[in-house]
């Protein structure tokens, strides 16, 4: 006898992790841009990722930390001039790219600077196990100490061009200038520290100028706070836009002659409610912390580090709980699907720092661990997984 609907709807199949909108590697993805632009000025050993962007002897990228495709096309007021982008790059429409997964700065960063994705360059989240310590290490903040260089050993972009006798500069807050971060994703070259975002677009604007063939980078960073402090639907957020939008025109209209310029971001962003049906906490919850060791990632892209011999455990357990509002994989079922690159991208050495089971969220919630992630759990904006609000970002493109 057939099992009555009304049964059926206690007993809901969990997300497929298939069934996930995995990120455009290798085709339109963070990690694409830079080899694009310097195959199209002859830095030897890359390749057009992006057949669509015309080649420039200068490029620039702005990339402006939290700036969602989705969060751009809804605030068009806020942001005029980079909404006349969204209909005029390109002599078309501009483009969103997928940013990788997780969608989330760190991890981001190191695709732009590295022409790599996540399963290659080995910065796969927020915070994930090292191997080595069985540690969670932070991959933002670079705590506990890891010599960078062991831990993402390829070249970035700009250090290749640079070889190749391309001018290559970041232009960003004189904070980031020796962090193991800008290290591993985003050295080679010289970094010039500015503190005001008016003066960044000014001196991006004087070293593009400086060579014939040119390279530069520059980043904003505060609209990402204003996300995280006050939300994407706050007065705060929307005057951050404002200044952003105003940055871009200020660099679009000093751009020397043969230059492109591309305003792109690390991910998008969301704002979940307060409340336990939004939020979830890890720390309250026995059937969720049974048989974890480590709990890594972030609220809504989460790496779950189970005790030896408790993996399937685990994973049966996150989908029955959680399988109705994430992709809940096992980490094979995770890079199968393509989540951290494309077949055979994901690195032998990256693979002990996937988590046991990873956690994708689909609908507005997190995951959040109140104890042992106090200030990350009272974000109002959140990001880190593969919907289309945190996952798409613009590439817009101002040529002169």
């Amino acid at each position: 006898m057939a099992q009555p609907a009304s049964d059926w709807d206690h007993h809901p199949q969990p997300l497929a992790p298939d069934s996930a909108p995995a990120p455009e590697y290798g085709t339109g993805s963070l990690a694409d841009l830079l080899p694009t632009l310097a195959a199209g000025m002859a830095v030897p050993g890359f390749t057009e990722a992006i057949p669509e962007l015309t080649p420039a002897d200068r490029n620039c990228v702005f990339l402006i930390d939290g700036l969602g495709w989705e969060q751009l096309r809804a605030h068009p007021d806020e942001a005029p001039f980079l909404t006349a982008l969204l209909a005029s790059s390109r002599g078309g429409t501009g483009r969103p790219l997928t940013t990788g997964f997780p969608a989330t700065t760190a991890t981001s960063l190191a695709s732009v600077g590295t022409g790599r994705p996540p399963g290659a360059h080995g910065l796969p989240g927020y915070t994930v196990r090292n191997p080595d310590t069985g540690e969670l290490m932070n991959q933002l903040r670079w705590q506990p100490w890891t010599s960078p260089k062991a831990w993402q050993p390829y070249p970035t972009v700009f250090q290749l061009a640079h070889e190749a006798g391309v001018h290559a500069a970041q232009v960003s807050s004189p904070t980031f200038e020796n962090t193991p971060l800008t290290k591993v994703a985003l050295s080679g070259g010289t970094f010039l520290g500015r503190l005001s975002g008016e003066d960044r677009m000014d001196l991006a604007a004087e070293q593009l100028a400086a060579a014939d063939r040119a390279l530069v980078y520059t980043y904003y960073a505060e609209l990402d706070g204003a996300g995280h402090r006050f939300g994407v639907d706050s007065d705060n957020w929307r005057g951050q836009l404002m200044y952003v939008d105003r940055l871009v025109q200020r660099l679009a209209e000093q751009l020397p002659p043969r230059t492109a310029l591309y305003v792109t971001a690390d991910h998008g962003m969301i704002d979940v409610p307060f409340d336990e049906q939004h939020r979830i906490d890890f720390d309250e919850d026995w059937e969720l912390r049974a048989g974890v060791a480590l709990l890594g990632g972030e609220g809504r892209a989460r790496h779950v580090y189970a005790v030896p011999g408790a993996e399937n455990d685990v994973l049966t357990c996150w989908r029955e709980v959680l399988g109705e509002q994430f992709w809940v994989a096992s980490r094979d079922e995770a890079i199968a699907a393509g989540w951290f690159g494309r077949p055979g991208q994901v690195e032998q050495r990256v693979y002990g720092r996937l988590g046991d089971v990873v956690a994708a969220a689909r609908d507005d919630v997190l995951i959040v661990a109140s104890q042992r992630e106090p200030k990350e759990s009272a974000m109002v904006g959140n990001h880190g997984s593969m919907t289309p609000a945190e996952q798409l970002v613009p590439l817009l493109e101002v040529r002169s």
